[in-house]
C-alpha cells in the first residue's frame, strides 16, 4: 500500500509517500480501506517534535470503508463505510489502508461525502470536549482566540448550537468565514488588541497564539472558565508551569485531556449529518502532493481542514 512516511532526516518537508506493508488486523480490529483523511495540529506537531507514532504513520482522521473483520467484531462487517478517530490508537491513518478496533469508529452517514466525514473527527470533538468543559450553556459570552482552522471553526458552529454569544478572534482573512459560521462579533487581532477588551466573558478557548495568562484571566468573568486548546509551545509551557497560580480564586483557567470516544463521535457526526454544524475545508488534495501540503500546513494561518484524497477517491 501507499502511505506518507515521515523521515526526520529528509528534505525540504521530510514526508514522502512511499510503498510500504499492509497492517494486518487482529481478532479485535478491522482493516479500513481509506478513501479519505485530513491533517490535525496532533499530526504536525509530532513532526517538528520528531515523534514517530505508534502505527508508524501519522494521521488520526480516517473515512473509508471496511476491508475485513476481526472474528469478535460485532458493530461493523466488511462493505460498511465508516469515520475514524485513531489519535488514541496510534495514529495511522495517512496510508491507504489502516487498522483500528470497533470502538473509535461509527457508521458514515450516506449523505456525507468521504472527503468531507474525514475533516470531522479529531477536530470536532476536540472543540466539542473544550466547550463541554467550559460548561457551555445557552446565553454565555463566549471567546474563541483561534476561530480559524479545524479546531476553531467547529468551535464556533457548536458554541452558536449550544446558544452562546461567541466573539471570534482571528486574522482579516478568516474574519468572514468566522461571521458566516455564526461568531456574533469578530475581532481581527492584526488590527485590534483583543486582550484589552472592555468586555468579559464566561468561557474562553484559547486555541491559537501566545498571549499572557494574565490577560486571559483578566477578560474572564467571576466564575468563567478559560480552557487551553493548544496555541504556541511558548504559551502551553507557561500553562503547564504556572496555570494553577492564575486558577487562584473564582476564574479558573484548565488544559483538555479528555479522550475521544463512540458515542460523541456518533453524536457530532449526526450534527453534520442534519446539517447543524460543517466541517470546514479549505483544500482538498491527491495523496501525491500531500508532502507538500503538509509543509504548507505546517507554517499555520490555515482557513480549515485540508483533505487528503487515496485512490483517486472523489467521494
Amino acid at each position: 500500500m501507499k502511505a506518507i512516511v515521515y523521515n526526520k532526516k529528509g528534505s525540504p518537508t521530510k514526508n514522502s509517500v512511499l510503498e510500504v506493508d499492509r497492517p494486518i488486523p487482529t481478532d479485535n480490529e478491522v482493516l479500513v480501506r481509506i478513501l479519505a483523511t485530513s491533517v490535525n495540529a496532533a499530526d504536525y506537531r509530532q513532526m517538528k517534535m520528531g515523534i514517530t507514532p505508534k502505527r508508524k504513520f501519522y494521521g488520526a482522521d480516517i473515512a473509508g470503508i471496511i476491508e475485513s473483520a476481526g472474528k469478535n467484531i460485532t458493530q461493523f462487517k466488511p462493505g460498511d463505510e465508516v469515520i475514524g478517530d485513531l489519535s488514541d490508537f496510534g495514529f495511522g491513518g495517512f496510508a491507504e489502508y489502516a487498522i483500528a478496533p470497533e470502538r473509535v469508529l461509527v457508521k458514515k452517514p450516506a449523505n456525507i461525502p468521504f472527503k468531507a466525514a474525514a475533516a470531522i473527527p479529531l477536530a470536532a470533538m476536540t472543540a466539542f470536549y473544550g466547550l463541554r468543559k467550559g460548561h457551555i450553556t445557552v446565553n454565555q459570552d463566549v471567546l474563541i482566540v483561534g476561530s480559524s482552522g479545524g479546531v476553531g471553526t467547529f468551535a464556533v458552529q457548536l458554541a452558536k448550537f449550544y446558544g452562546a454569544k461567541i466573539t471570534a478572534v482571528c486574522s482579516e482573512n478568516n474574519t468572514a468565514q468566522a461571521h458566516e459560521l455564526g461568531a456574533d462579533r469578530v475581532i481581527d487581532y492584526t488590527k485590534e488588541d483583543f486582550t484589552q477588551d472592555p468586555n468579559t466573558y464566561d468561557l474562553i478557548l484559547a486555541i491559537n497564539g501566545n498571549y499572557p495568562l494574565g490577560a486571559y484571566k483578566r477578560l474572564l468573568k467571576p466564575n468563567g472558565i478559560c480552557v487551553m486548546i493548544g496555541g504556541s509551545y511558548s504559551q502551553i509551557f507557561k500553562f503547564l508551569l504556572f496555570g494553577w497560580f492564575f486558577s487562584l480564586g473564582s476564574k479558573k483557567m484548565t488544559s483538555l485531556s479528555a479522550k475521544s470516544n463512540q458515542k460523541d463521535l456518533q453524536f457530532l457526526v449526526q450534527l453534520v449529518a442534519d446539517g447543524r454544524i460543517k466541517p470546514s475545508i479549505e483544500k482538498v488534495i491527491p495523496l501525491e502532493i500531500a508532502p507538500e501540503a503538509l509543509d504548507q500546513v505546517m507554517k499555520g494561518h490555515a482557513q480549515g481542514k485540508y483533505v487528503i484524497l487515496f485512490g483517486g477517491n472523489n467521494r
